[in-house]
């Protein structure tokens, strides 16, 4: 990076995600930042290069094969973003392994996987919603704590064979992952104790094998023709158990936010001017589940967006600064509209790396966001927007508490 260069320093706790996604955009489609610990990368927020950067073989997600600080020890083992460049699984792999470890998680999202999950899906929603509906009128209810959480959350261990007595320390884990405001000590015990609770997941489903994607995996990884290694075995665990259910818990919490504050869309819902798929691809635009995805390295020496990008530079996946690009979204893109006819995206990523779960977030919204209005078609939120807070990241953008009433009695 070029050293006259001032790197616009990220917050490490989110705390305005949008705000300072608008001043990346306003920098330029390609801005300098930098990253907790010190380190420099280059955060682009241009949709259609961001598309075409994704797409192609110029950059790579494995540090250790594509940046020189990592590989080279610069990058201390106490980084707090260690977690997201060190793994050994599909998210930082590149070309030929990227497309082996694929293969071997691809199965568990398959189309009729996933929508055999539906019945599922409704059954966890509605018990969710009937203890709600046990709370006394007048209660404040978070609702990011007491739906939006434990749905995605219940899903996946479901779908990856979690056994209950794993599921609050798993949660505690993935929580941390996602929490860049970490000290390093924080974010190494976090680190620690993750892999402990994966390699723990791991000897429980050898011992007893199931109808699930863990123990589909372990199978794979005891196949000597496979080639699963056992620390790929447990990165890949961690990677599709953590993103299969926080950017679905980000994506509830924002949608359901929307519709209180801007309750028009309750009523073009309800009269069929706008479907429960359009304000769900809207609110991943508008609020995308993770705002910036680290990170990526470039393989060659770049210009991108008239800048200059050296190779092994680290790239910061700008994806919410993108989403409200007014390239694509005109000068409307900062307003949340269910009904604007271009859906384009890119919450889920784009090109290799396109998130694999994303049928089933989109799923689980679609089955349980008309569920928890019909239930309570009067619900309000409790505070004023502005004291929700947000989650302790820059990565993760929910927010912090969801407090409501459920039937507007106070």
């Amino acid at each position: 990076m070029e050293k006259h260069i001032t790197p616009v320093v990220l917050d490490p706790a989110g705390a305005d995600i949008q705000a300072e996604s608008a001043r990346l955009r306003d920098l330029g489609p390609v801005a300098a930042v930098e990253l907790p610990g010190g380190v420099h990368a280059w955060s682009v927020t241009d949709a259609a290069l961001l598309k075409e950067l994704l797409a192609g073989p110029e950059v790579s997600k494995n540090a250790a094969q594509h940046w020189p600080a990592f590989r080279n020890g610069e990058i201390p083992a106490d980084w707090p973003l260690t977690p997201w460049v060190a793994v050994q699984n599909m998210f930082t792999a590149y070309g030929d392994d990227h497309r082996r470890l694929r293969r071997i998680v691809a199965p568990a999202f398959t189309h009729r996987r996933t929508t055999a999950l539906k019945p599922r899906i409704a059954e966890i929603t509605e018990d969710l919603l009937g203890a709600l509906a046990a709370i006394p009128p007048g209660t404040v209810v978070d609702l990011r704590e007491q739906l939006a959480y434990p749905l995605p959350i219940r899903v996946i261990c479901e779908l990856m064979g979690v056994p209950g007595h794993m599921h609050a320390n798993l949660r505690k884990c993935v929580d941390g992952v996602f929490d860049t405001s970490l000290s390093p000590e924080q974010s190494q015990e976090n680190y620690a104790d993750l892999y402990a609770l994966m390699y723990a997941l791991i000897a429980y489903r050898r011992e007893n094998p199931g109808d699930d994607m863990t123990s589909l995996l372990v199978a794979a990884s005891d196949d000597p023709e496979t080639a699963l290694g056992e620390k790929e075995l447990a990165d890949t665990l961690m990677l599709v158990i953590g993103a299969g259910h926080e950017t679905t818990v980000n994506l509830l919490d924002q949608a359901v936010f929307q519709l209180l504050v801007q309750p028009r869309h309750l009523a073009g819902l309800a009269a069929g001017r706008i479907s429960w798929p359009d304000l769900i691809e809207e609110v991943l635009r508008f609020e995308a589940p993770l705002a910036h995805v680290p990170l990526r390295f470039a393989v060659q020496d770049l210009t991108v967006g008239g800048v200059a990008i050296t190779r092994g530079d680290p790239i910061l996946a700008g994806y919410a600064a993108a989403n409200r690009d007014p390239n694509v979204h005109g000068a409307t893109a900062d307003e949340f509209d269910p009904a604007r006819p271009v859906k384009d995206h890119l919450a889920f990523g784009y090109g290799a790396h396109h998130c694999l779960g994303a049928p089933l977030a989109r799923l689980e919204a679609t089955v349980a966001l008309p569920a928890v209005f019909e239930r309570f078609p009067e619900m309000a939120l409790a505070v004023p927007p502005e004291e929700l807070g947000s989650v302790a990241s820059f990565i993760s953008n929910g927010h912090r508490h969801l407090p409501v009433y459920l039937n507007q009695t106070r």
